[in-house]
């Protein structure tokens, strides 16, 4: 998406001394991006002690017993997967010069 703003210079300078941005778009999308991780983050702090986690064996065969695979969620495979490289039509020629 195409946007035009206006940010202030020394900001920017600053940032892109401190990274190995080589554009002004690199720098402003991983601040983008560091924002957005921001709140998922935020996200898990919140449900900090609220969660309890049991990888035991034993707890593992338990939940396997209570939720049995469903039939329709088990894909066949319809035919195996191969690469054919495309057919040339007709040979390539030499450039002539």
């Amino acid at each position: 998406m195409r946007t035009n703003i206006v940010i202030d210079d020394q900001l920017m300078a600053d940032v892109m001394a401190s990274g190995d941005y080589k554009t002004k778009k690199e720098a402003v999308e991983e601040g983008l991006r560091l924002l957005k991780r921001k709140k998922a983050y935020a996200a898990l702090l919140a449900a900090r002690g609220t969660l309890f986690w049991d990888d035991s064996d034993e707890a593992w065969a338990r939940a396997q017993a209570e939720q049995p695979l469903a039939p329709e969620a088990v894909q066949e495979v319809a035919a195996p997967y191969t690469v054919t490289p495309p057919a040339r039509s007709t040979p390539r020629r030499a450039r002539s010069r």
